[in-house]
C-alpha cells in the first residue's frame, strides 16, 4: 500500500491505493475505508477566539450492505488531527452523531459545492448562497415543505448570533470525532412513482449508521460506546428516538432488509433541539396551549379544539408524570403552573438579568405583561401564550387536508399521505368508529420517543440535553416538558433549558453542550 499526497487549493488531499485482496479472502462490505480521506483545515470560532483545526475528512461512505439509495444511506466522518498546531489523539474521543433532518424530509450528506438547510434537496443551492452566515445555505427561502427559517438560522440564537461556530465544528475543535449521516425521508420518490422514505425509514437508517460505527470499532477513531446524537426539529425528534429506542427489536426486520451491521444501536447520550415528537398526541397538546388563540386564517373551530384538549387531558393523566420538588402529578389542569414555575420564569429571569439596565427597561416597556422585581419576572400563562401567538391551524399536525409534513411522513410505498390519528380519520371520513390500521399504528409508535420511554426500553440513553425557544410555536411546550419529565422520572441525567424569546431551532449555549459531553465522558480536554 502507498499513499500519494497532493497539495491543492489550500488543503491536502490524500489518496490511498491498496493491494489486491488475496485469493479466497472475503471482503467485508461494511468495513470503513480508513485510508481514503482528504486532509482539510477549517477555522472554528469559539468564545476564546478562532481556532485552526486540521482534520481527516471521509466523505459519502455507505453504511449498509444493501442500500436503497446510497445518496442518502451514507455518512461523512471528520477526525481531528491538530488544533492550533497541537496534535490530537481522537482514539478514545466522544463521537458526535449529527443528523441534518428537517420536516421529516430526506437528508443527503453529499458535499458537491452546495450546502443545505436540514432536509434540503441535494445539490440545490439555497437563496443566500452556499456561504451564508449560518453555514447552512444562508437566510434564504427553505425547501418546499420545510418550516420558515428561524431567526438566526438553525443552531443559532434568536438574534442570529454567530460569534461561535456550530456544534459539529466546536466538537472538532474539542477533539471529538464527528459523524454526519444521511438518511431517507418522506420526499424520496423513485422513478416509477413509488415512495421509499416513508416512516420508519429515517430512524431505521440512523440506527443502521450507528451500527456501522460500532461495527468498525478500532477502525473508525473514537469511542463507539460514547456516541452522542444531535438534531433539530424533526431531526431533534429523531435524535430523541435514537436515544430512547436503542436495541429495540421492533426495527430488526427493517435493518436486516437494508443490510445493516448486526451490532447494537444504543447510544450514550443525545441532544434534542425543538423536537417535533409525540406526534399522535401533538394535536391535542397544541390545542391545550393555543386553542383559544386565532390562527392566521382566523379563529379555529372551538368545538373540535375542545375535543382535542379532552384527548390531551386523558393522555396526560395516563402518563402519571411527577413534577419536580414534590409538585405532584402533572395534569392538563395544572400544566400551565408547572411550565411557569420550572421553565418559563427561569428563562425570562436569565434573559432579563443578562440585559443592561437600559435594555431591560426598554424591553419591559414593550412587554408590559411582564412584572419585574428583585424576585424576578412574573406573568400569567395566558399573557405568555398571547405574546407567542399561534402558528398552525387545526389540527396542527394531522391536518384534515394532509398538507402538513406529518401525514406525508406516514404515507406508504404507493400513498403519499394518510391520516395517522383516529381523530382526523374520523373527522374526514364521517365514521365515528374509524381507526387507523394496526400496521400504521406500529409505525407511529416506531417514530415516537415517548413510546419507548414509557415502556422503559432497556437501551434508552442515560444522558439528555434538551433545548427549545420560548417563542417556538411549532409545537406545544408540553412536548419537550413531557419528554424531560418522563426521563427524569426514570432517573436519567437530563439537562433542559428554554431560551427566552427564541424561535424554532435556536441554540444559544453550544459551547456548554460540547463541555457537557466532555464532562460526562471524562475525555481529556485537548484545547484550552
Amino acid at each position: 500500500m502507498f499513499k500519494r499526497v497532493i497539495v491543492s487549493l489550500g488543503f491536502m488531499v490524500v489518496y490511498s491505493l491498496a493491494g489486491n485482496t488475496s485469493v479466497g479472502q472475503t471482503t467485508d462490505p461494511l468495513l470503513f475505508p480508513k485510508d481514503s480521506y482528504t486532509l482539510e483545515t477549517k477555522i472554528v470560532k469559539t468564545s476564546a477566539g478562532e481556532k485552526k483545526v486540521t482534520f481527516r475528512s471521509y466523505l459519502h461512505v455507505p453504511y449498509v450492505a444493501k442500500p436503497v439509495d446510497k445518496e442518502y444511506q451514507s455518512l461523512n466522518v471528520s477526525v481531528p488531527v491538530t488544533v492550533e498546531g497541537v496534535a490530537v489523539d481522537a482514539t478514545n474521543a466522544p463521537i458526535l452523531f449529527t443528523n441534518g433532518v428537517g420536516g421529516y424530509m430526506s437528508a443527503s450528506n453529499i458535499r458537491s459545492g452546495f450546502r443545505m438547510l436540514p432536509g434540503g434537496t441535494p445539490g440545490r443551492k439555497m437563496n443566500g448562497g452556499p456561504d451564508g452566515p449560518n453555514g447552512l445555505g444562508g437566510p434564504g427561502k427553505p425547501p418546499e415543505g420545510m418550516p420558515p427559517m428561524p431567526a438566526g438560522g438553525f443552531g443559532l440564537g434568536p438574534n442570529g448570533n454567530s460569534k461561535v461556530s456550530r456544534n459539529a465544528d466546536l466538537a472538532l475543535a474539542a477533539g471529538y470525532v464527528v459523524v454526519s449521516p444521511g438518511c431517507r425521508g418522506r420526499d424520496n420518490k423513485a422513478a416509477d412513482g413509488t415512495f421509499y422514505g416513508k416512516a420508519p425509514a429515517a430512524i431505521v437508517d440512523l440506527k443502521a449508521a450507528v451500527r456501522y460505527i460500532r461495527h468498525n470499532k478500532g477502525i473508525i477513531p473514537g469511542n463507539v460506546d460514547r456516541i452522542f446524537s444531535t438534531g433539530v426539529s424533526a431531526g431533534g425528534a429523531l435524535s430523541a428516538l435514537l436515544g430512547s429506542s436503542g436495541n429495540n427489536p421492533l426495527y430488526d426486520s427493517y435493518l436486516e432488509e437494508i443490510g445493516a451491521a448486526k451490532e447494537a444501536d444504543n447510544i450514550y447520550g443525545c441532544a434534542c433541539f425543538c423536537p417535533i415528537t409525540d406526534l399522535e398526541h401533538a394535536d391535542g397538546a397544541y390545542e391545550w396551549m393555543y386553542g383559544e388563540s386565532p390562527a392566521k386564517s382566523g379563529p379555529v373551530d372551538q368545538e373540535l379544539s375542545k375535543k382535542l384538549k379532552a384527548d390531551f387531558a386523558k393522555y396526560q393523566a395516563g402518563l402519571n408524570l411527577q413534577g419536580k420538588d414534590g409538585f405532584g402529578t402533572i395534569t392538563a389542569n395544572n400544566y400551565d403552573k408547572y411550565l411557569l414555575q420550572y421553565f418559563l420564569f427561569q428563562s425570562a429571569n436569565k434573559f432579563l438579568k443578562d440585559l443592561t439596565d437600559e435594555k431591560r427597561s426598554a424591553y419591559l416597556e414593550k412587554n408590559k405583561w411582564i412584572s419585574w422585581s428583585d424576585k424576578g419576572a412574573v406573568f400569567t400563562f395566558a399573557d405568555y401564550v398571547a405574546h407567542v401567538g399561534r402558528m398552525k391551524s387545526m389540527p396542527a399536525f394531522d391536518d384534515f387536508n394532509m398538507k402538513q409534513g406529518e401525514p406525508i411522513e406516514f404515507g406508504n410505498k404507493t400513498t403519499d399521505a394518510q391520516h395517522f390519528t383516529n381523530f382526523s380519520l374520523r373527522q374526514t371520513t364521517g365514521d365515528p368508529g374509524a381507526e387507523i390500521d394496526s400496521d400504521l399504528k406500529t409505525k407511529v409508535d416506531m417514530m415516537n420517543a415517548m413510546f419507548f420511554i414509557i415502556q422503559n426500553n432497556k437501551g434508552c440513553a442515560n444522558h439528555w440535553w434538551l433545548r427549545q425557544g420560548t417563542s417556538n410555536n411549532h409545537t406545544s411546550q408540553t412536548v419537550i416538558a413531557n419528554l424531560a419529565t418522563s426521563l427524569e422520572n426514570r432517573n436519567k441525567d437530563v439537562n433542559t433549558k428554554l431560551y427566552w424569546d427564541a424561535g424554532h431551532g435556536a441554540d444559544e449555549d453550544a459551547e456548554d453542550f460540547i463541555s457537557w459531553i466532555g464532562n460526562i465522558t471524562g475525555f481529556a480536554k485537548h484545547v484550552n
